[in-house]
Parts: C-alpha cells; sequence; structure tokens
C-alpha cells in the first residue's frame, strides 16, 4: 500500500471484543510496521491502557460485549492520542456530543483501514506528535 511505511513504529491501541477481527486488525499492523499495543477486549482492560500506554493512535470497537467504548475515547481525547472508532453502524456510531470523533465502518478491508489510520494520524497537532514523542 503507498505511503504504509509512514506506518513504520506507529504504537497503535487496540481495543476489539471479536478475536477474528481483534487478530486481522493485529495482523495488518504488524504487516506494516506497527507496534500492537493489546488487543483488550474489555471495557474495564481497555480503560487501564488508555490511561497508561504510551500510543500514538488507538483502535477502539465502539461495541464491546454490550458496553460502549466512548469513556476510552473521552479518556484518550484527554490525552490528546488520536482515536478511529471502529463500528458496523459506521458514522452513526458517533456519540452526538462528540460530532468530530472519526469512525470507520464494519466490516472493513485493511487497506481501509490503514488509509483511516493514516489519516488520522496526518491531521494530528503538532503538539501532540511532539508530546508522542517523549
Amino acid at each position: 500500500m503507498p505511503g504504509s511505511d509512514s506506518l513504520a513504529g506507529v504504537r497503535v491501541l487496540v481495543v476489539e471484543d471479536e478475536l477474528l477481527v481483534a487478530m486481522l486488525i493485529e495482523e495488518t499492523l504488524v504487516d506494516h510496521g506497527c507496534k500492537v499495543i493489546g488487543p483488550f477486549n474489555t471495557l474495564g482492560t481497555a480503560l487501564s491502557a488508555a490511561r497508561d500506554a504510551q500510543a500514538d493512535v488507538a483502535l477502539l470497537d465502539v461495541n464491546l460485549r454490550g458496553e460502549r467504548v466512548y469513556p476510552v475515547a473521552e479518556l484518550l481525547e484527554g490525552r490528546r492520542i488520536p482515536f478511529l472508532l471502529l463500528s458496523g453502524y459506521g458514522h452513526e456510531a458517533v456519540p452526538a456530543e462528540h460530532p468530530l470523533w472519526v469512525s470507520c465502518s464494519k466490516p472493513f478491508l485493511p487497506a481501509e483501514l490503514l488509509r483511516a489510520m493514516s489519516a488520522l494520524l496526518a491531521r494530528k497537532p503538532p503538539e501532540s506528535k511532539q508530546a508522542a514523542l517523549s
């Protein structure tokens, strides 16, 4: 995939409760040189990881065993770590109070996920990039 070299070394927090989807995401990321943190499959473990992980970006399944991932997204937003919501509901999964959150529809092709993640990283504010490198 053109431009995927830019993902080498990117630390990606993965929150996904479906084993096969988590495996596909992890394989795709590793194949493109990313460092995978996780995957985490419950809201509790995801919240812990979001508090402590040194991630550059996160991929968040919206529905974790019946619980919404939004507290994790809010925590990451507070830490200035960009994230991508993954959902079968597409952009409808984005809560009305957070219209700028970005989503990627399931099912997705690996190339679509990588493009969405690359676009998210490209728009990350410069001061956040610097903080992530520290």
